[in-house]
């Protein structure tokens, strides 16, 4: 069995995904989302999301959107709702699909949206980052979780992001791209932490911080 990569990423979908456009004027995250290909609608997809009902029980308006969207369930204190769309608007989903990764899980908070897939390698999770990252303007990678592929048990590792300050993940971030971590070095300590207008002592505090953090979680038990 070929290895594979649990990913959840954070993106800005800068107003084109429908459903964050839906939901912006609501003051609520949706619980899930979940989409389908129209059978009867060449090119349409239909799309569902969860709100919860709000405390003074009055009922959402979707102004922000063209298409008809309409409660179809409702969850005790949670409602359904649906509307059908065309398709090829550049939603992220969409740009994920394209590699032929199914959006497995998706939902949306503060106009933001979170979505998680499963990638072949880590070739193929780069291909897709870089593709979203030229559309979009915040693409975060929030947590991966990664099988060996090896028989029997699977050697899975859980990295969160968001155990880093950001701080630290703007001095991990700037350091690999400045090639601190390649042999040889692209650039040294000094360097690193004069672009980002620190002292050299404080970037390798910063920098022990996170890689102690990221160790911990790949080598955790």
């Amino acid at each position: 069995m070929s290895s594979g990569i649990r990913v959840e990423l954070k993106v800005d979908a800068d107003g084109t995904c429908p459903v964050t456009q839906a939901v912006a004027g609501t003051d609520s995250a949706t619980a899930s989302v979940s989409r389908s290909i129209d059978p009867g609608r060449t090119g349409s997809v239909t799309e569902e999301f969860m709100l919860e009902d709000s405390a003074e029980g009055v009922d959402p308006t979707f102004d922000d959107v063209d298409e008809e969207v309409e409660a179809v369930f409702t969850y005790g204190s949670k409602t359904v709702y649906r509307f059908s769309r065309d398709l090829g608007l550049g939603c992220p989903c969409e740009c994920v699909e394209e590699f032929g990764c199914p959006v497995v899980d998706v939902h949306t908070r503060d106009g933001v949206l979170y979505l998680v897939f499963h990638a072949a390698d880590m070739g193929e999770l780069q291909e897709i980052i870089v593709t979203l990252r030229e559309q979009y303007p915040t693409v975060d990678i929030r947590r991966l979780l990664r099988s060996t592929g090896d028989q029997g048990d699977h050697d899975l590792v859980f990295v969160d992001r968001g155990a880093l300050t950001e701080r630290q993940r703007e001095v991990l971030e700037r350091a690999h791209k400045m090639g601190y971590f390649d042999h040889p070095k692209g650039a040294n300590a000094g360097d690193v932490a004069d672009t980002l207008d620190i002292s050299g002592t404080t970037f390798t505090e910063h920098l022990a911080a996170a890689q102690t953090k990221l160790l911990d979680a790949i080598l955790e038990g």
